[in-house]
């Protein structure tokens, strides 16, 4: 059997069992993070009656897991590059159970508001930890694949939270009950994820970039590929780079600022909608019960979101990364205005959930995917945790803008206006975009060759 190299082999590896498997195990952490992220619209609409809960506390509730996310992808990013991705994977679904089950269990608004603090805090560690490890076990041909699969998890959360509170409230379960029931689920999935996870190897790419260590490296791929790999001369000395100086090296912040950036107005813009989309219907067609709003949103996200995530994952090895999630923001952007342009289109509910359904096609057709792609793609091994966290963390602070302000941009200003400051955000997602350049078809390790060369350890400040 020929022998490679350890980035060459990751790189030209053939799909294989463990690549499913490394897949399903990081998107069934997205699948937690996206029930849990979008099952408390559902939710507040049974809570706010019960707790007696103003605007201003229903976004704070929803927003809080946000902020949380925020803080907890910054953290476990920075730590997946000092401990290792395997040290980190899996400790933030402890997290989340502890937030899921003691969402369940809130006897008030305060309790309710901590544990989806905690929860949060669990899900942003989850983006490094998954984005990450599964980027780096990809090969080159398929990685945009593989890493989209796991992403594909999260669109079947969002199914899940909207059919999973249809069931329970349809089996007749009483609605100070069904809340707990609905968001206490969400700590079944999360079990998984730490059961599977706990068997998951340390990437060869870091133990590689950062240790440097090339046998262990070559070991550690041997174990799970069940193929030759030579430890060669070649392999690049271990880099740590300076978090500080990397702020002020200006390629690392022209690249953040087309990750961080394009993520952070597609989050403002998406958790503010997606959230309180539930809201948002009942904001068209008030008399409408609470089960019929849950049904539609349900076939809103089946027929556009879940379509849309097939399409998307199909075409994301065939198709630039960057061209995608422009294509996407432009189909969001242009449903937000035709909403927002069009009369009478917010006075019933069908013209306007099909207009709203294009902005989820979008959604889910490119930056649902790309986003946390691209953050994965465009930093070096070394710091790639870092980054990837920090620009989920930034992403996660416009989530938690939108979703705060949502809830009172509708009752203060009305639809329209809160739709044209979301599409306002898809544009600028596009405008940040091209900040970028494409990864799709480069090895994942030509990063790795000092692109922020005065940032090392050890260089000249």
């Amino acid at each position: 059997m020929t022998r490679a190299g350890v980035r060459k082999a990751l790189d030209e590896a053939p799909l294989s069992l463990f690549h499913l498997k490394a897949a399903c195990t990081a998107g069934a952490g997205f699948f937690t993070d996206s029930y849990d992220l979008n099952v408390i619209g559902t939710v507040m609409l049974l809570v706010k009656p019960e707790f007696g809960l103003s605007a201003g506390q229903v976004a704070l509730v929803t927003s809080s897991t946000l902020l949380a996310v925020a803080i907890g992808a910054i953290l476990f990013g920075r730590l997946g590059d000092l401990l290792g991705r395997r040290k980190v994977y899996g400790l933030e679904a402890v997290i989340m159970i502890v937030g899921a089950l003691g969402s369940a269990l809130a006897p008030d608004f305060t309790w309710l508001l901590i544990a989806r603090f905690v929860l949060g805090i669990g899900i942003g560690g989850d983006y490094p930890a998954s984005g990450v490890i599964m980027t780096e076990f990809a090969n080159r041909r398929n990685r945009g694949r593989l890493v989209g699969l796991t992403f594909l998890f999260y669109v079947l959360g969002q199914v899940a939270a909207y059919v999973v509170a249809l069931l329970v409230l349809a089996l007749g379960t009483p609605e100070d009950i069904a809340w707990r029931v609905i968001l206490g689920l969400g700590a079944l999935p999360s079990l998984v994820v730490l059961w599977n996870r706990r068997h998951m190897p340390e990437s060869p790419r870091w133990t590689l970039a950062v240790t440097g260590d090339a046998h262990r490296a070559a070991s550690d791929l041997e174990s799970f590929s069940g193929r030759g790999v030579d430890a060669d001369a070649s392999t690049p000395r271990a880099t740590r780079y300076r978090p500080v100086a990397l702020l002020r090296d200006r390629t690392f912040l022209i690249t953040l600022t087309g990750t961080a950036g394009s993520w952070f107005f597609f989050n403002v813009a998406v958790y503010g909608n997606s959230v309180s989309q539930p809201l948002l219907i009942a904001s068209i067609a008030p008399n409408t019960g609470t089960l019929a709003n849950i049904a539609i949103n349900t076939c809103l996200v089946i027929c556009f979101s879940l379509v849309a995530a097939l399409v998307g994952l199909a075409l994301l090895d065939r198709m630039p990364r960057k061209h995608l999630q422009i294509l996407g923001f432009g189909l969001s952007a242009l449903s937000m205005l035709a909403i927002a342009a069009i009369p009478g289109l917010t006075a019933t509910v069908v013209p306007f959930a099909l207009i709203f359904g294009v902005s989820l096609f979008g959604i889910a057709l490119g930056p649902n995917f790309t986003t946390m792609l691209l953050a994965a793609e465009s930093y070096p091994t070394s710091i790639r945790s870092t980054a990837h966290g920090l620009s989920a963390g930034i992403a996660k602070i416009g989530a938690f803008a939108g979703a705060l302000t949502t809830p009172v941009t509708l009752a203060g200003l009305g639809l329209r206006p809160t739709v044209l400051i979301a599409g306002g955000c898809f544009a600028l997602g596009i405008a940040t975009t091209l900040l970028l350049r494409e990864p799709r078809d480069l090895a994942l390790d030509a990063e790795d060759d000092d692109p922020f060369v005065d940032t090392r350890q050890g260089a000249a400040a």
